[in-house]
């Protein structure tokens, strides 16, 4: 969808009464979990879930009274992953919240659910709910984590089948640990910066006092305190300097051996995230989010392989040269084809060639102007990306065909057929259009006066005949 069209449907869903965006949002949540219109299902909730969380931003983070299992979550939405991509240590499906609840509701912990939404109703509007969502918080992780927990005798895998499918199951312990243990991730959370611009020794320090919480150094829990520190980090993938500091050391075997090797991990599989979103946008046509996801490749690429001595044939080091590789094929295939869309809209063509009243199409034009600032990001980031040849290449090419079709474009408007002039002047504005973007303003803005002058030109030479 464009901007456009997102902010009309922005538009649509603010409207809504909160009632009606809290039903659709299930109704949503669950048509994503049984796979049906993902993309469209994402992309509506994506704006609702920004809805919600302005309109709870401006009435000071108020908890909303009709939905409990909203309040039971909430600690949870630092780390709730909302796309099919697979997630990590310390991330949970958004899509597994529905079961977990209803399951919770059904026959978890049915007796304290109940209790709480009668606290809910008979609250006042804005009352305080804070006590009662933490009462009942404790009470559903010690049901989540009483069936997730084997006992002899007991058949745990039916009894975990109730809940829901294999990955809820799979999310359901990380749920209810997060619960027991919002208190100690909140402090966590209130000792940081909202934001850490560089992640340097005396950053590295106040985290590491911060995580001193013996219920956070668990193997289930720190990933978790790991993510919501990368999520202050302006540069996610500097996580890993928490580990190096940790081990004592940038090799990777020492780093792995600690508890902290988790942190390389999260960073590796978010730089995966990153580039797996950039082929998808690549593959639609969407450029407007490119420069930042290459920025963000390209920073982590070079970040891991400077800071950390990775062997190219371990897992991590089959990670990171997966990610370049894969990045690298995506933007080279993409950028190979730049220059066929060029030439296809500024060929130029006998006058018996071109039909009466042909036309340029608009939206190829501005998708060519897309194309090509796209291969001028990657200019900037190609060394890291191993794209250096192929975008300095094309860039070239680019830059040489399309100051000679211009020049040509504008000197075809001295003369030929007036029958296809309009077509010719179509070709020309769009060879500007491209050279701004090669050029620049200054350059496109001579090469526009140039062909304000050959049509004025030729205007006067044909009264003068």
């Amino acid at each position: 969808m464009s901007q456009k069209s997102i902010e009309r449907l922005r538009d649509y869903l603010a409207q809504l009464p909160p009632q009606s965006q809290a039903l659709l949002m299930r109704e949503l949540e669950r048509a994503v979990e049984r796979g049906e219109d993902v993309v469209v299902a994402n992309l509506v909730l994506e704006q609702l879930r920004k809805i919600v969380r302005s309109a709870e931003e401006d009435e000071e983070m108020r908890p909303r009274t009709d939905d409990p299992a909203r309040l039971l979550f909430r600690p949870l939405e630092p780390f709730l992953a909302e796309t099919n991509f697979p997630t990590r240590a310390g991330q949970i499906r958004r899509a597994s919240l529905l079961p977990t609840w209803q399951w919770l509701a059904r026959e978890g912990a049915p007796e304290a659910a109940r209790e709480f939404e009668s606290t809910l109703a008979a609250a006042p509007e804005g009352g305080p709910l804070e006590a009662a969502a933490r009462k009942f918080q404790l009470a559903a992780a010690d049901a989540i984590i009483k069936i997730s927990t084997p006992v002899p005798g007991n058949d745990q895998q039916r009894a975990l089948s109730r809940v829901g499918p294999p990955s809820v199951v799979e999310d359901l312990l990380p749920i209810g640990l997060v619960l027991q243990a919002r208190d100690a991730l909140d402090t966590v959370g209130s000792r940081l910066p909202s934001q850490i611009r560089v992640f340097a020794d005396a950053q590295i320090a106040s985290v590491t006092e911060a995580l001193k919480v013996p219920s956070l150094q668990t193997p289930q829990l720190l990933p978790f305190a790991l993510s919501l520190i990368a999520q202050r980090l302006v540069a996610p993938w500097q996580i890993i300097r928490l580990a190096i500091k940790m081990a004592g050391s940038d090799d990777e075997l020492r780093v792995a051996a600690t508890p902290y090797g988790i942190a390389v991990t999260i960073a590796l599989h978010d730089l995966s995230f990153v580039a797996a979103c950039l082929r998808t946008d690549i593959r639609r046509g969407h450029f407007e989010y490119v420069g930042e996801q290459l920025k963000t490749l390209h920073d982590g690429v070079r970040g891991l392989r400077t800071e950390l001595d990775l062997r190219t044939d371990s897992a991590w080091g089959r990670q990171l040269t997966s990610v370049r590789a894969d990045t690298s094929n995506a933007l080279q295939s993409e950028i190979d084809s730049v220059p066929g869309r060029v030439r296809r809209i500024l060929r130029q063509r006998a006058d018996k060639d071109i039909a009466a009243g042909a036309k340029i199409d608009l939206s190829e034009v501005e998708d060519a102007v897309a194309l090509i600032d796209f291969v001028a990001v990657c200019r900037t980031y190609a060394s890291e990306l191993a794209i250096n040849e192929v975008t300095l290449r094309t860039f070239s090419d680019l830059q040489h065909y399309v100051e000679q079709s211009t020049e040509g474009l504008v000197q075809s408007l001295r003369g030929g057929d007036t029958r296809v002039r309009a077509f010719r002047q179509q070709q020309v504005k769009a060879a500007i259009r491209f050279c701004e973007v090669l050029f620049g303003h200054d350059y496109a803005s001579l090469m526009s006066r140039a062909a304000e002058n050959a049509v004025t030109g030729e205007r006067k030479s044909s009264r003068a005949s």
